[in-house]
């Protein structure tokens, strides 16, 4: 059966389990990325001719299999499987499995590593049979690790791992996906970490491209070498060192080699940056022309560093904190002569807490070399309130990564949110880059108008704050409002209650209901076919990419609805479902393979309950051909359910303390039958005696009830389980693609329609409410409830003075 991209995630954070407790994560993740890193060359590389990487003889994952159980287990893997490897591929840093104060001494290292070794054996981490050609799956796995590393490895510890989100963005806006890149074309990273940044630009690249990163910490620098070999870049050259005590990418003549790209998230704030540094005579010239950065703050000492290295028609992305937008003295100098010299093509704000290791907001800088001398300012943009909240991270959405990338890539001005600032606005603001000085992004104030609270009406302004739903609904408006004797006051025509369904009945909504509906159909009929023609091999992320662009498409510039919300419903969708069915059909094709499923009990023995089938559910299948079977079902339950309420109610109605029921230890058929017979022959209790016999009545009706449903579920079961292999393609296609996959997307996006008016109807409700009573009529309510509070005291014998 086909590996689903859940099951993989599971399957490997899984392993973490066994290493858990030991140590923590920053260190964990090295044994279990290790382990995964020789899992998937021996699957994909072993005995095969001219391999990018070397399996010495012996040293491959079925070689380490045989080392389960062994006393030695730590030792062998050291010798047998992980030295050899390293040393045929010049790795370096890799993890001591022989470690007792990480692994624990004796049996307990001996079964912690053989159990780590067993979770790689599964079938569904089979890597070589489970690969959509051009997706790399594996590659995504380790990425998905290495988030999850990050997010529990602690403040200081997390930042090996750029959030891919970000890494996206940085890839996108760097100009290479347009560019006529080939193996000449150069990429670099000064602070490599992981690796995350450098391959989401390989990704972007139209064509194989060179791939090179420095990483301090060695230990980050031997993960980032394995990153590039599971993500088929095995010539990426990754160096360890200090960038800027120490950088190891020269040219002949020993001064920085320069590259077409560079895109870098270094330490932010760093307060070594200067350790081994000169800036006074640094050989490289990094300084020269700009300034030296403060002693205690190496943020710009990486932007020089990024800015000398790039070629002369160069671009680069570097991720920093805001600070360097706006603080003073040595950056303010640098800063500018950065302005003046053009490079600084775009600044892009993002939200507070998004990176590991840090929760204090970042943006992004852009470089651009090439155009910087016919540059006229710089484009902006204010990112800081798109995000989604992750547990305790904020997140990007692929809505937010897509607004961002098409807004900077188009230069779209877009009021509180982006805009082109001329040099001469940012020169009168003495070069401060602080972004909030030139987009005022605030949600702009909900004034109280006090002549509205003393003489009622609503004040027209706040009306026409409502001018994007008047331009689409021009008639709704006068629907919902009528004049009052004050000119700038509207008072509403209808009850507050009333005003949510006076939109759904307005022949306007109805209209642009209809236009709506008809947008997704034409994007549906259009992908329906597509999808119905997908066939082994198809690769997931073009899948998606294509339907995703095209619904932005048939979206845009539509009034009231965001065709970024709607994208993110489709991308949402994806994540969750049809992502893993593509999979397993770019894997097995159009099969619907059920599956038993086996749950460990209590006495660890395995319990089957029931079967599945991941890629068409029992219900789309129920719901097109068992639909009396359904309906008998269903009207069994109801019967059931009624049957079960009158039951409780008779319990409730007789089990006081003179109830019927209240002499029994507890109630059930057995005891109301025993006590039945015990006063079967006393006539003072006859009504006692109804009672009980008509609640064992109710109870053999329900037993009867519930062995039908039983039987009817059994029957349906069954016919379902005949069903599934007798299903011929065409009809797996349609469960899939209309009642599956569309329905789904549909039922999604109509949640947009729903909101537009939920938020239209608050607001309109919030602000009748808001001036429903005036002053006068308050203060004579208050009058009226003072004289009823007087009277009742004045009887209770208080007389209120």
């Amino acid at each position: 059966m086909a590996i689903k991209k859940s099951e993989l995630y599971s399957s490997l954070w899984s392993s973490c389990d066994e290493l858990r407790g030991g140590m923590d994560a920053s260190q964990y993740k090295d044994y279990v990325l290790v382990m995964l890193f020789i899992k998937y060359i021996s699957d994909k590389y072993a005995d095969e001719p001219f391999a990018p990487i070397t399996i010495p003889k012996g040293s491959s994952f079925k070689d380490m299999v045989d080392l389960k159980g062994k006393s030695t287990i730590g030792d062998d893997i050291n010798k047998k499987i992980i030295g050899p490897i390293a040393d045929a591929n010049k790795l370096t840093d890799m993890p001591d499995f022989n470690d007792v104060t990480k692994l624990g001494s004796g049996k307990e290292m001996v079964d912690r590593l053989t159990n780590l070794i067993a979770i790689f054996e599964r079938k569904e981490l089979d890597f070589s049979k489970n690969r959509a050609d051009g997706d790399d799956i594996l590659g995504d796995a380790y990425e998905y690790l290495m988030r999850h590393f990050a997010s529990e490895s602690g403040k200081s510890k997390g930042q090996f791992y750029t959030p891919a989100e970000v890494s996206r963005i940085m890839a996108k806006i760097i100009g290479i996906n347009s560019s006529n890149s080939s193996a000449s074309t150069t990429a670099y990273d000064p602070t490599c970490g992981s690796g995350s940044l450098l391959l989401k630009v390989a990704d972007e690249a139209e064509k194989s491209i060179s791939l090179y990163g420095q990483e301090k910490d060695s230990t980050t620098a031997g993960l980032a070498r394995m990153n590039m070999i599971l993500h088929n870049n095995p010539l990426a050259e990754i160096k360890q060192g200090n960038t800027l005590a120490n950088p190891l990418f020269l040219d002949e003549q020993g001064n920085l080699k320069t590259f077409d790209y560079i895109v870098a998230n270094p330490p932010f704030s760093d307060k070594r940056w200067g350790n081994g540094v000169d800036p006074d005579k640094d050989q490289y010239g990094r300084f020269v022309d700009y300034g030296v950065p403060p002693e205690k703050n190496g943020d710009f000492a990486y932007l020089l560093h990024i800015i000398r290295s790039l070629k002369s028609k160069g671009k680069g992305a570097c991720i920093l904190p805001h600070g360097v937008l706006f603080r003073g003295n040595a950056e303010a100098e640098i800063r500018k002569n950065l302005i003046k010299k053009g490079y600084i093509k775009g600044i892009i704000g993002l939200p507070a807490n998004l990176f590991y290791g840090t929760g204090i907001p970042a943006c992004i800088i852009v470089i651009d070399k090439e155009h910087a001398a016919s540059r006229k300012g710089i484009f902006l943009i204010d990112a800081s309130k798109g995000f989604l909240k992750d547990g305790n991270k904020n997140r990007l959405r692929s809505m937010d990564i897509h607004k961002i990338v098409d807004v900077f890539n188009k230069q779209i001005e877009e009021d509180k949110y982006s805009r082109m600032v001329p040099f001469s606005e940012i020169e009168k603001n003495e070069y401060s880059l602080n972004i909030s000085r030139y987009i005022d992004s605030k949600e702009k104030e909900d004034i109280q108008d006090i002549n509205a609270h003393l003489l009622g009406g609503i004040p027209n302004v706040d009306i026409d704050e409502l001018n994007d739903y008047w331009k689409v609904f021009p008639n709704l408006r006068v629907s919902l409002f009528e004049n009052t004797k004050r000119e700038q006051y509207l008072t509403l025509k209808i009850n507050k209650d009333d005003i949510k369904q006076t939109i759904f009945n307005h022949q306007e909504f109805i209209d642009f209901t209809a236009e709506m509906n008809v947008i997704f159909s034409d994007w549906k009929i259009k992908n329906t076919n597509k999808l119905k023609e997908l066939k082994v091999g198809l690769n997931p992320k073009e899948l998606i990419f294509e339907l995703s662009e095209d619904i932005l498409t048939h979206y845009y510039g539509k009034k009231l609805i965001s065709k970024y919300d709607v994208y993110q419903h489709l991308m949402d969708y994806w994540a969750e479902i049809m992502q893993d069915d593509s999979y397993l059909i770019s894997s097995d094709g159009w099969k619907a393979e059920t599956y038993r499923i086996y749950v460990e009990n209590k006495q660890k023995k395995m319990v089957d309950k029931g079967w599945t089938c991941d890629l068409i559910p029992k219900e789309l299948v129920i719901n097109r051909y068992f639909i009396k079977e359904k309906q008998l079902i269903e009207s069994l339950e109801s019967e059931s359910e009624l049957l079960a309420t009158q039951l409780v109610e008779m319990e409730e109605e007789h089990s006081g303390e003179d109830g019927y029921f209240s002499e029994l230890d507890k109630i059930n058929k057995g005891n109301v039958k025993a006590r039945l017979k015990e006063i079967q022959n006393d006539d003072k209790t006859k009504d006692e005696i109804n009672t009980l016999k008509a609640y064992l009545d109710l109870t053999d009706k329900l037993a009867k009830i519930n062995k039908k449903l039983k039987e009817a579920n059994a029957e349906l079961d069954k016919k379902l389980y005949e069903k599934y292999p007798a299903l011929a393609v065409d009809e797996i296609k349609s469960l899939v693609v209309d009642d599956k996959w569309m329905a789904s997307i549909e039922q999604n996006i109509q949640t947009e329609l729903d909101r537009i008016i939920q938020r239209l109807t608050l607001r309109i409700k919030e602000l009748a409410e808001r001036y429903e009573t005036p002053l006068p009529l308050q203060s004579a309510e208050v009058e009226e409830l003072e004289k009823s509070v007087n009277s009742h005291l004045e009887r209770m014998g208080f007389v209120w003075m």
